[in-house]
């Protein structure tokens, strides 16, 4: 098959076609054309030579040329391609390193194979840029919602015909156990697009908390105009979800907007959502506040919240602890999702019960050691005195507030409590050394003489073999198993030890130790502090907006 004048527009009439068909430019498949066309004369000319084809845009007409560069006399490889100054000099008048020298050749003539090598070509290119024009104009779309057609069910996974390509829903992110029939609209949000080598694959959801959050972003305008924001979402899918918004304006009730006349918004959202019953949450910049929001439709007595303690208390009247958690923990499971907080259910007796049974365990401390009778023990412990520690060394002027403690009574009780917690730091420290504790890890400043042995007893006797612990290891933490959280024992956690604090030492140690230099680490924490204020500042600027 030669390029004749006979065939050179309907060169341009299939690349018009093509991309058509395509949905690509135009200009894809003729530079298709023209790089299959210049590999097909290489295999008539040589490999070697640097054989290009173009073909005029307006007439059609295939331009065959031999290009050579002229490069340095040591830097030729390729004779067929390259050629010296010196070798340049019949061609051109003043070579220089980097000139071309173009010459025409005739137009080959393709036999059977090379037309359909050059027919394999431009399929390959044509599919190449097809793929990329799917790439491009899905990869915006993530976070939205779209709708498709089923074209067909492969093991429970869903494909969905998106209009210029396809996507999947995946059968883990379908609501319940809803199917579908081909030719069935199909409503979903856009996971994740991600570029393959088969090409771009659209990864649908229609479980995610965000495809609810879009959904009520469509039906409520006061949300799409920003009014009302979406601060949190937590869903059990085709259950139940709760879902936390926020008024910028003090006249909008953001529940009642989201609600809508007469339940008119939130039942198409209901609809969408195969029936997901949805509590509507006003959220609350007061953490307890919120909580309490979150854990509608029960009522709560008190919230506990201590900044030590890894769980959040709710305290509930003893009818309401069924509601509070819910069928199978759901309402207990989707407030923690929606606060993010680890929240613990207590009945009013349950809570009772446990602050006086610390209540007793603490006035017994203060009796056995600080050798006090009943009545004073329980004194202290009423005045707020958790530990021996506080006791020994709190200003003495909060001892003198208490009735009946005058500056001598005050100055004996905190003689005892130091007496007694240097005696019991002697016998720790001498129980750490028959473990084999050395001066190394005794003497690392953070640790008292009860973690040292806490540690020796755990096998961690050096300062090499506390360098190699992790956070997690010495202050406790929980991971995931099975889809259960379980909670990991810190060799340290007994002492109230927190993930930074561990962090913090286990870092010192192996700066000490030589195996991280200080400087690295200054960097890394002057960067993560950065960070940190460049969310505050985005969060601020977002909150005034």
């Amino acid at each position: 098959m030669a390029i004749t004048a006979a065939n050179q527009l309907e060169l341009l009439q299939t690349a018009e076609a093509v991309a058509r068909e395509k949905m690509i430019e135009p200009e894809l498949v003729i530079e298709a054309m023209e790089d299959s066309l210049a590999r097909a004369a290489k295999s008539r000319y040589g490999a070697e030579m640097d054989i290009r084809v173009s073909i005029d845009r307006k007439t059609g007409n295939a331009r065959f040329t031999r290009v050579r560069t002229v490069v340095e006399d040591e830097a030729v490889e390729n004779y067929q391609a390259e050629l010296t100054v010196d070798q340049a000099r019949p061609y051109l008048d003043d070579p220089k390193v980097g000139d071309m020298i173009v010459d025409e050749v005739p137009p080959v003539e393709l036999g059977r194979i090379a037309a359909q090598s050059a027919k394999q070509v431009i399929l390959q290119r044509v599919r190449e840029a097809e793929r990329d024009r799917q790439y491009e104009e899905f990869k915006d779309r993530a976070g939205t919602i779209i709708n498709g057609i089923v074209k067909r069910e492969e093991y429970g996974n869903i494909i969905v015909d998106v209009g210029r390509g396809e996507a999947i829903l995946r059968r883990n992110e379908k609501i319940g156990r809803e199917s579908y029939r081909p030719n069935d609209r199909i409503r979903a949000y856009v996971k994740d697009v991600r570029r393959e080598a088969r090409g771009p694959q659209i990864f649908l959801s229609r479980t995610d908390p965000q495809f609810m959050a879009e959904l009520f972003r469509m039906e409520v305008p006061e949300i799409y105009d920003g009014i009302i924001e979406i601060k949190a979402v937590a869903r059990d899918p085709g259950s139940r979800a709760k879902i936390a918004v926020i008024s910028y304006d003090n006249s909008i009730d953001p529940v009642g907007a989201c609600v809508g006349m007469r339940g008119s918004r939130v039942q198409a959202v209901v609809g969408e959502l195969q029936g997901e019953k949805i509590d509507i949450i006003p959220w609350s910049q007061d953490q307890a506040t919120f909580l309490v929001n979150a854990l509608q439709p029960a009522e709560v007595s008190k919230v506990v919240v201590d900044e030590d303690a890894p769980r959040i208390e709710v305290v509930v009247p003893e009818e309401q602890l069924s509601l509070a958690i819910g069928r199978r923990g759901q309402n207990v499971r989707l407030a923690s999702q929606l606060t993010g907080l680890d929240i613990d259910i207590l009945t009013e007796e349950e809570e009772s019960k446990r602050r006086q049974a610390e209540f007793n365990a603490r006035t017994q401390l203060f009796m056995d050691t600080l050798d006090l009778d009943e009545f004073f023990a329980q004194l202290l412990v009423t005045e707020g005195f958790t530990n021996l520690e506080e006791v020994a060394y709190v200003d003495v002027g909060e001892l003198l507030s208490i009735d009946g403690v005058d500056e001598g009574t005050a100055e004996e009780l905190q003689a005892r409590a130091r007496d007694h917690l240097e005696a019991a730091n002697k016998a720790a420290l001498e129980n750490a050394r028959a473990l084999g504790a050395e001066d190394s890890l005794i003497d690392f400043e953070g640790l008292s003489p009860q973690m040292v042995e806490a540690l020796a007893k755990d096998g961690i006797k050096t300062l090499e073999d506390f360098a190699t612990c992790a956070d997690w290891e010495l202050a406790g933490g929980w991971t995931t198993q099975n889809g259960q959280r379980v909670k990991d024992e810190g060799l340290l956690e007994p002492f109230d030890v927190s993930l930074e604090e561990a962090q913090t030492m286990v870092m010192t140690a192996r700066v000490m130790l030589g195996w991280v230099d200080p400087d690295e680490l200054m960097a890394v924490a002057e960067g993560e502090e950065d960070a940190e204020a460049e969310a505050e500042t985005g969060e601020t600027e977002e909150g005034r907006a």
